[in-house]
C-alpha cells in the first residue's frame, strides 16, 4: 500500500477557488504523481459562492463529480443542465469532444467537492451525461456501487474497467472489499477518519493497493470514502 498524504497534494488558493491535486493537474506538475492506472485525476475544489468555471472543453476523459457540501450548477454543449447536490453523483463522457461549465449558484454557501477523471477504454466515444441520486442509506455502513462498466444495479456506466464504490462509516464499523490477483485499488478519503487494512488515513488521504486481497476500512470516528477497484 502507498500512501498520499491530504497535505502533499499540490494545493493552490485562487481566491475563487481552494483546489488540492492528488495528482498532476493544469499547472501542478510531479512526475511521481501521474496517475495510479486508469485514474488520472482526483481534485478536492472549494469554489465560493457565486463563482465557477466558464464554458471549457474536454475530450476522452470519463470525468466524475461528487459534492460533498453545496451544490453546482452544470451546463453542456449536449444540452444537460442540472443542479448537483449531496447524495448525487455525476457522470460525464467526454469521448470524442464536449464543452460545459460548472458554477456555484448559491449566493451564500461555498460548494465542496470531489471530481475525477478517468483514461476511457478507447478513444472517440460519443459524448454523453448522466447523474444518479442516491438514497439517504446508500453506502452507510456498506459498499454502494456507484458507477461501472456495465451500469448494473443501478450504478453509472463509466466506459472503463473500473468500479466506483461509496461508503459512509461510523466508529469501528467497516467493510471488506475481495480484490482479485489481477486487480488493483485506490481509496480516497472524503470526510473524517478511517483505516485502510491497518493504516490510518484522514480526510484527503488516499492509498493506492496492489497485491492486496482484501481492502478492510474501518471507521475511525466516522468517516466517508470513496473506493475504486481498477483494472
Amino acid at each position: 500500500m502507498r500512501i498520499r498524504r491530504a497535505e502533499e497534494r499540490g494545493r493552490f488558493d485562487h481566491g475563487w477557488l481552494q483546489t488540492a491535486h492528488t495528482f498532476s493537474f493544469n499547472t501542478y506538475y510531479d512526475p511521481e504523481q501521474m496517475g495510479f492506472r486508469s485514474l488520472r485525476v482526483i481534485n478536492e475544489d472549494v469554489v465560493q459562492p457565486g463563482e465557477g468555471f466558464g464554458m471549457h472543453g474536454h475530450r476522452d476523459m470519463e470525468i466524475v463529480t461528487v459534492v460533498l457540501e453545496g451544490a453546482l450548477e452544470h451546463k453542456d454543449s449536449l444540452g444537460s443542465g442540472s443542479v448537483i447536490r449531496p447524495g448525487q453523483v455525476q457522470h460525464m463522457t467526454a469521448g470524442s469532444g464536449i464543452r460545459h461549465s460548472e458554477f456555484n449558484p448559491s449566493a451564500t454557501e461555498p460548494a465542496h467537492l470531489y471530481q475525477i477523471w478517468l483514461l476511457p477504454d478507447r478513444a472517440g466515444l460519443p459524448p454523453g451525461y448522466e447523474e444518479k441520486t442516491l438514497g439517504p442509506d446508500e453506502g452507510r455502513g456498506g459498499l454502494r456501487l456507484a458507477a461501472a462498466p456495465d451500469g448494473g444495479d443501478g450504478a453509472l456506466t463509466i466506459h472503463q474497467d473500473a468500479r466506483l464504490y461509496l461508503a459512509s462509516l461510523a466508529a469501528g464499523e467497516s467493510v471488506v472489499h475481495a480484490m482479485r490477483p489481477d486487480r488493483h485499488a485506490w481509496v480516497q478519503v472524503l470526510r473524517g477518519g478511517v483505516r485502510v487494512n491497518g493504516e490510518a488515513l484522514k480526510a484527503g488521504d488516499g492509498a493506492a493497493l496492489s497485491r492486496e486481497s482484501t481492502v478492510e476500512v474501518v471507521g475511525d470516528g466516522a468517516g466517508e470514502v470513496l473506493l475504486f477497484d481498477l483494472a
